[in-house]
């Protein structure tokens, strides 16, 4: 006996999609409880299952799933499912309704097309396990109006039948009791003025005190003297213009492509690097500030590109690697 029915109905709980290869897919949907008015019937939330011929592609599901419940081989599996589906198409053919318990009947149609009906009997949606659907019978309300008239009327029907009267309670006068209570009051007012009588006084005598104290205090700074040398510059120190026309002969060559040495904020610190590059035999120089405010030093100035970049090459591999090509027009 062929079980494929029975194993497309267990996969049907847990998916969405069960492929029947070369026969098609049977799809769930999922719907919410329902009520219908006119029946007072209430349906719970189901999975709905369609029928998709187009879909016959075989992805494994369903192969796998029997070769793991029956201990059999993928390849045994999937000729399995191949023979279930030929006595179904068999079946079909000779116009038999094919029914697949707790999925639905298959049948065709008068224009020989292949129907699917899906069965009503099972819910394949495991949230809705246990709940079932039923009818409830109507409820009839009785709508009684009761007004304000009606309550009046029953109110002094009662009070004519049973008149309800009040006695005041007499209490026994004890005068004591009042003089009593004015002199507590009494000495409580005047326990309280005391009181704020005697803080005032307190806080007067304490700030009294206060000033006297301050007043004698001396204060004598403990901080250690500093004493502060200012080397005031000379114009020769800050501008070095002789050493700038010896460091920038007229030996000094030119060009549009400068490699940098370096760029410094104090003048002083740019002429030492210049004399320093010049004693390891470079033609260096100044060329003017940069626009941020920085002396700019080179090794040499070239009017050729590729000299530049090869002098440049030798010297990061040799002195600085951080040194860089700066093209720009004196």
């Amino acid at each position: 006996m062929n079980t494929t029915a029975k194993y497309i109905s267990e996969l049907l709980y847990r998916y969405e999609c069960v492929i029947l290869p070369g026969f098609g897919a049977f799809l769930t949907k999922r719907q919410p409880a329902v009520i219908q008015e006119s029946t007072h019937a209430f349906f719970p939330p189901q999975k709905l299952i369609s029928f998709n011929s187009q879909l016959q592609n075989n992805d494994g599901l369903l192969a796998n799933y029997l070769a793991t419940a029956e201990n059999i081989s993928y390849t045994d599996a999937v000729a399995k499912i191949q023979r279930y589906v030929l006595s179904l198409n068999n079946k079909m053919a000779h116009g038999q309704r094919m029914e697949l318990e707790g999925i639905g009947s298959f049948y065709t149609s008068v224009e020989n097309t292949l129907q699917f009906e899906p069965s009503q009997e099972t819910n394949y949606l495991t949230e809705a396990f246990g709940l079932h659907s039923f009818i409830s019978p109507s409820i009839i309300r009785e709508e009684v109006e009761v007004t304000r008239e009606v309550y009046k009327k029953e109110v002094e029907a009662i009070e004519e039948t049973t008149p309800i009267a009040f006695t005041p309670e007499r209490r026994q006068e004890r005068p004591y009791l009042k003089y009593a209570a004015i002199a507590i009051i009494a000495l409580g007012v005047g326990g309280f003025l005391g009181l704020n009588q005697f803080n005032a006084n307190e806080r007067l005598e304490g700030h009294k005190l206060y000033e006297s104290k301050l007043q004698q205090a001396t204060f004598e700074p403990s901080f250690p003297a500093i004493n502060l040398t200012i080397v005031k510059e000379t114009e020769d120190t800050i501008n070095n213009d002789h050493d700038i026309s010896t460091i920038n002969s007229a030996e000094d060559n030119t060009g549009d492509f400068h490699i940098i040495a370096g760029a410094y904020r104090i003048k002083a610190n740019a002429i030492k690097k210049v004399k320093k590059l010049k004693a390891t035999g470079f033609n260096a120089r100044l060329i003017g500030v940069n626009k941020y405010g920085l002396h700019q030093v080179v090794y040499g100035s070239y009017e050729d590109r590729i000299m530049a970049l090869k002098a440049l090459s030798d010297i990061k591999k040799k002195q600085d690697r951080r040194a860089w090509l700066l093209v720009q027009a004196l």
